[in-house]
C-alpha cells in the first residue's frame, strides 16, 4: 500500500534493524483518516471472506481493528492480555510472547465472543517472528471457528513470522513489507 509505505519513510523512525518506531501516527498518535484507509484496504482484500468478526490484541491492534470493522459492518474481539475482575473463567487462552516487551503473555478472549462457526479476520499493526499472530490463530482454532485470515499493517519480513504462518495455512495480507531496516539507511521494502 503505497500510501502507508510513503508515510513510514516521511514519518516513520528506523530506530535499529529491528526497531521501526511510527508511534506518530499508528500506535501511540494515530492518523484516523490512514487508518480508515488501511481498513478500507483489508475489507478490499477479504470480501469474498464472509468475515463476520474482527480479532486483535491490545493494545495497539484495537485502533487498527476498529476501522476495519466499520468495513465489514462487523464487532471487534481483542484478547485481552491480562484477567480482569469483569471476565469469567470461561475464557480460551493462549501463550504469547512480547517482542517488544520481551515477556511472555497469557491472553486471553471470552468464550461468549468467540464461536464455533464465527468467520474471523486477524489484525494487527506489527507482524515479526509471529508469536502474536500464532495466540490469536491458536484462540480462533480453540473456539471451533475459521480464520479468514490475518491483515497486518507492518510486516518484517526479514524475521520470518509471516513466512511461518503462511506455510501454517493462513492467509497473511500485509500492507507494508520491510525486507530490511537500517538506522542510517532507513527501510527497504519488498514490493
Amino acid at each position: 500500500m503505497k500510501l502507508l509505505e510513503d508515510r513510514i519513510v516521511k514519518d516513520g523512525k528506523c530506530l535499529s534493524a529491528d526497531i521501526l518506531k511510527v508511534d506518530s501516527f499508528l500506535n501511540h498518535q494515530i492518523d484516523v483518516t490512514l487508518l480508515d484507509e488501511i481498513g478500507k484496504e483489508f475489507a478490499r482484500l477479504y470480501q469474498d471472506g464472509g468475515v463476520n468478526k474482527i480479532l486483535t490484541i491490545e493494545a495497539s491492534g484495537i485502533a487498527i481493528a476498529c476501522l476495519t470493522a466499520r468495513h465489514f459492518n462487523a464487532p471487534v474481539v481483542f484478547a485481552k492480555k491480562s484477567k480482569t475482575s469483569n471476565i469469567s473463567n470461561d475464557v480460551y487462552t493462549a501463550e504469547v510472547p512480547s517482542y517488544t516487551h520481551g515477556n511472555v503473555n497469557t491472553v486471553m478472549v471470552s468464550k461468549q465472543y468467540l464461536n464455533a462457526g464465527d468467520r474471523v479476520l486477524i489484525v494487527d499493526d506489527f507482524l515479526a517472528n509471529g508469536c502474536a499472530l500464532n495466540g490469536l490463530v491458536n484462540l480462533v482454532e480453540a473456539a471451533g471457528a475459521t480464520v479468514v485470515g490475518a491483515g497486518i499493517v507492518i510486516e518484517k519480513a526479514y524475521q520470518g513470522g509471516g513466512d511461518a504462518l503462511r506455510a501454517r495455512g493462513v492467509r497473511v495480507e500485509s500492507l507494508a513489507r520491510i525486507a530490511s531496516m537500517d538506522a542510517q539507511k532507513g527501510v527497504t521494502f519488498i514490493r
